[in-house]
């Protein structure tokens, strides 16, 4: 499978994660036995999942400290859901370049956010590396 399906996948089931308030490797299991896709193998998407369920909070604060006007309670979800997937592989994960993340996680807002979501993601996330690249 390639990466940008597995991101494809991997947001979809922390936007799931989000509407059940469960980021438990349960529900990552029921999620994938539902859609009848077995990621089991797929150690790009693995690492990504921990990176999220791990980090969660810090991933969070990031994101709260880098969103201009809008809270993590206000956004859409479906926005947060690409942002802490894309934040996740950005500070946690060395498998991509920065560029890479963010390029992946602005064409998700596109296809699956709202009409202004790509532009909000790449604001976010510009802003996230930036700081990154400060600290």
């Amino acid at each position: 499978m390639k990466r940008s399906k597995a991101r494809e996948l991997l947001m979809q089931m922390i936007f799931e994660m989000d509407i059940h308030r469960n980021f438990s490797k349960e529900k990552k299991e029921k999620f994938l036995e539902n859609i009848g896709v077995d990621m089991s193998d797929n150690s790009f998407f693995n690492e990504l999942f921990e990176a999220v369920t791990s980090n969660k909070d810090k991933i969070d604060e990031i994101i709260g400290k880098n969103s201009i006007k809008w809270s993590i309670t206000t956004m859409g979800k479906v926005d947060l859901a690409i942002l802490r997937m894309a934040i996740a592989e950005i500070y946690f994960s060395k498998s991509a370049p920065e560029s890479v993340a963010i390029n992946e996680a602005v064409e998700l807002g596109k296809k699956f956010g709202g009409e202004n979501s790509g532009k909000f993601i790449n604001g976010v996330l510009g802003s996230v590396v930036k700081g990154k690249n400060e600290e």
